[in-house]
């Protein structure tokens, strides 16, 4: 049943990125393509009741920034969300991040019903993925993103509900936080944002231009005059002049900073050994990978100095069994690869497996600036240390 729903999966993603031809690729091309005009109608009118304040968005008395996109996944969103939440902290902020945790398993009624009975205020109270001291949740009940961001960022609550109200709630009560970080909150708008932080793909800045689900944009490519700062992501040093004068045109007063996802080290799935990535040049490696744009993370790795060759790819989010990674671990060792390379988000996800003949390896990437970094600095310093008059501070956010 699961194979099936994922090749189905598959045929979708297929049909939407335009890889696929023939009658059945063609009528379900038309049939999303009505879908995404119907779509595309609804977006607009909760964006205009939420304007004309037909729909009210909750205020919690604290700061909330939203990082998100205007596109469905690949935008290196997590990396970012971390420096964020590393740089506010540092300054002396005390921040929680909320996520929805996209794939995520709650736990069993009976469970809940227990915490309930036990002298919990709610039988479906916020998850806990971190309280800022310890990890209290693996990945699978947490979610990939919020996983990782908990074990990157020992000092920071992650709380994980589709509520972010509630979960905001539950970090600010519970957790003593005074800024919520809510990771893909662009189009969460019961919860008023004071600032928004848009990323655009270098390679795929509105995805595919089409609204979901024919294609992948969220919403308009005008809606990005939402935007207080924009992070064009995943840049390689090359100039964007062409995107920022595009992003120009939607958006005229957004600070635009260019940022590349930097890889620090390799380390180790198990062991939590790390190698440097001088280790990779002139490697022969095997890489697999369940995210959403996987070419971009084989890219990395091949300018690292690393021949691929064996690539396993599976759908965004895919949990891998034991059978999976076994197989590719055996179709690594007939190509004598030196090792296996996964990605962070893909590491959590990774099965205790019974043998490694080869070593599997995640590649840490942490997101470096290479334009306007002081337009970050400020901002940083801004919400650390916020103008003392009110009218500053209303000019400021």
């Amino acid at each position: 049943m699961r194979q099936t729903l994922e090749h189905l999966e598959q045929f979708a993603v297929d049909v939407i990125f335009d890889r696929r031809s023939g009658v059945r690729a063609s009528l379900f091309k038309a049939f999303l393509a009505s879908l995404s005009k119907l779509y595309k109608r609804l977006v607009n009118l909760r964006l205009w009741l939420y304007r004309n304040r037909i729909l009210r968005e909750r205020n919690l008395g604290c700061l909330v920034i939203s990082i998100g996109n205007l596109t469905v996944g690949g935008t290196g969103k997590t990396p970012v969300v971390e420096k964020f939440a590393r740089s506010l902290q540092d300054g002396g902020r005390r921040v929680a991040i909320l996520s929805r945790g996209y794939k995520s398993v709650k736990q069993p009624l009976v469970k809940r019903l227990i915490g309930k009975l036990q002298g919990k205020n709610e039988i479906d109270p916020p998850r806990v993925v971190s309280d800022g001291k310890s990890l209290l949740l693996d990945s699978r009940t947490a979610g990939d993103e919020p996983y990782m961001l908990a074990a990157n960022l020992k000092d920071v609550p992650v709380v994980v509900d589709k509520d972010r109200v509630k979960s905001g709630k539950h970090a600010i009560s519970h957790l003593n936080c005074d800024t919520l970080l809510l990771d893909d909150g662009l189009q969460y708008l019961r919860l008023k944002h004071r600032l928004d932080i848009v990323l655009v793909d270098r390679w795929q800045p509105f995805g595919t231009e089409r609204l979901l689900p024919r294609g992948t944009l969220r919403e308009p490519t005008k809606n990005l005059k939402r935007a207080s700062y924009i992070f064009i992501t995943k840049c390689n040093g090359e100039p964007n002049d062409e995107l920022v004068a595009r992003i120009r045109k939607l958006n005229r007063t957004a600070e635009i900073i260019e940022c590349e996802h930097r890889p620090k080290y390799m380390q180790h799935i198990e062991t939590r050994e790390t190698l440097p990535l001088k280790a990779l040049d002139g490697a022969k490696v095997g890489t697999v990978s369940a995210i959403a744009v996987p070419e971009s993370f084989e890219h990395g790795v091949k300018s690292l100095g690393a021949t691929i060759a064996e690539t396993c790819r599976f759908m965004d989010h895919h949990r891998f069994t034991e059978q999976e990674i076994l197989s590719f671990i055996n179709a690594c060792v007939e190509a004598k690869t030196d090792y296996i390379i996964t990605t962070e988000k893909d590491a959590v996800r990774f099965p205790r497996l019974a043998r490694m003949d080869i070593p599997i390896y995640f590649l840490r990437v942490e997101i470096g600036i290479l334009s306007n970094e002081e337009s970050f600095d400020q901002c940083i310093q801004r919400i650390c240390q916020p103008p003392k008059t009110m009218a500053a501070a209303r000019q400021f956010f």
